[in-house]
């Protein structure tokens, strides 16, 4: 805690140096790229951003199978320098506690099984470990020229297998450099190289390597228990994104990831919107996915390795919808091949597929057929906003490791999503709900452990974020 508490200082100083020296009618910013004309004025024109959250988590196992609840609270804290000549810093960091919970350390009686959602409210690495959960997330230097910036440190990036995922207390963040460029019109390149990562639902920062498997390792596709924690090698990630407008109703991304000593990931993605009469809008998207394992997957010892030598994955995702006004309404269809399993370690974020329904991933599977459908609707000031989800997915059986990394079956899974912005007094407050029922449709075998955590169950999450933002001058 001694780190975020001289965080805040940090942010509160530099914000009432700013609020003593600036008149009341100044504007309330300035525009971003102007220039401080010293370093003092760097931090005195530096604007920070805090958030205090709270989450409340239940699952509701079938049958005498152990339920959970748990409830956390917590917040953030984020400041950014104006930038002097062309350089700008950022620090920020956050805290949580746990309010109250069930045991999330006893195994189920029957089965073994620990608990699975929950925990993530808090720290995977260690369930026992509910108060000690402060940790500084971002700590960088950027330097800006014209309409490119690298950046070096401590960040939090979004790219379609490496993204905050954050559906819990605290983001996953990274630590690295990374170059932005907008020089070619319509085109945004982006990329770097990655050399820690502290995934969400932790507190620690982690080579690369080790980063994988913090979160639940499955099974090799021998049965055995993957032994890949803490034995995967690798020095780092190098990312590569291309994003580009065609037109104005096209939108095509392409991006490479790049793990060192152990896979490869190509992807790419095109959305296209078809306008018709009244204010209809057609909406069409594509996605391919390609993965190679590289040299050994990560150990020389296939029994700790997380790729397996000489593996591969490929993935097709589509989309269709339509759209009007406040209505929007999807279907999608993911089909990962006999290939080989998609795999991307859960701990970096979650998978980009147009099928992806909050709780659940279709990472660890091959063999796999995924078909959704979602409408979404919101009011015109965009202060309420609803959306019910509903999805297929056709997993390999339980029992076929080979194709089926998590032992999970075929299921069924629906979702309904209410999220509210206050107003007025209470601006800045927003509420969100979430409820997930999940069916099964696989086999089980009558062996409850591949039914607990996974489906005939339901899980209700209540989310309360407050919002603010200061400084700027």
């Amino acid at each position: 805690m001694k780190r975020i508490t001289v965080l805040l200082l940090i942010a509160l100083r530099a914000t009432l140096s700013t609020a003593q020296q600036s008149p009341a009618n100044s504007p309330a910013t300035e525009p971003e790229n102007k220039q401080a004309q010293n370093l003092l004025e760097a931090f005195e024109r530096g604007r920070f951003q805090g958030n205090f959250r709270s989450y409340f988590m239940a699952t509701d196992n079938t049958r005498d199978l152990t339920d959970y609840h748990a409830w956390a609270a917590g917040g953030s804290l984020f400041f950014q320098t104006a930038p002097w000549h062309g350089f700008s810093a950022g620090m920020g960091g956050m805290f949580n506690y746990k309010i109250l919970a069930s045991d999330l350390t006893a195994k189920d009686p029957r089965t073994g099984a620990v608990n699975r959602y929950e925990i993530g409210l808090f720290d995977v690495e260690n369930p026992q470990n509910n108060n000690n959960l402060d940790r500084v997330e971002e700590l960088w230097l950027r330097y800006t020229h014209k309409k490119a910036s690298i950046t070096i440190g401590q960040q939090a990036l979004q790219s379609p297998f490496i993204n905050h995922q954050d559906g819990r207390m605290r983001p996953t963040v990274e630590s690295g450099v990374w170059v932005e460029t907008n020089a070619v019109k319509n085109t945004k390149i982006e990329g770097g190289w990655l050399w820690r990562i502290s995934p969400r639902s932790t507190v620690r920062w982690y080579d690369i390597g080790a980063s994988i498997g913090l979160y639940p390792r499955g099974l090799n596709p021998d049965g055995t228990a993957s032994g890949y924690p803490e034995n995967v090698q690798s020095a780092g990630i190098a990312l590569l994104g291309i994003t580009r407008q065609v037109g104005k109703r096209t939108r095509i991304q392409v991006w490479d990831q790049y793990v060192e000593n152990v896979f490869n990931t190509a992807f790419a993605q095109a959305d296209y919107t078809h306008p018709l009469q009244n204010g209809h809008k057609l909406l069409f998207g594509l996605q391919l996915a390609h993965q190679d394992a590289l040299a050994d997957g990560g150990n020389p010892d296939v029994s700790k390795t997380y790729f397996e030598k000489g593996g591969q994955s490929n993935t097709i995702s589509t989309q269709a919808g339509w759209a009007r006004g406040n209505w929007q309404a999807l279907a999608a269809y993911t089909r990962v091949t006999a290939d080989g399993r998609f795999l991307s370690p859960r701990e970096w974020g979650r998978e980009p597929f147009y099928t992806f329904i909050t709780r659940e991933r279709m990472e660890g599977y091959g063999d796999s057929h995924s078909a959704t459908g979602r409408v979404i609707w919101q009011t015109t000031d965009k202060k309420l906003r609803m959306e019910a989800a509903y999805g297929h997915f056709y997993l390999p059986d339980v029992r076929d490791n080979a194709l089926n990394k998590y032992a999970f079956p075929a299921f069924n899974q629906f979702n309904f999503d209410v999220r509210y912005a206050f107003g007025g007094t209470l601006r800045g407050l927003r509420a969100q709900f979430i409820y997930v029922w999940k069916g099964r449709l696989g086999e089980v075998y009558d062996n409850d452990k591949y039914v607990i955590n996974k489906v005939d169950m339901s899980l209700y999450n209540l989310i309360l974020n407050y919002s603010f933002s200061a400084g700027g001058k």
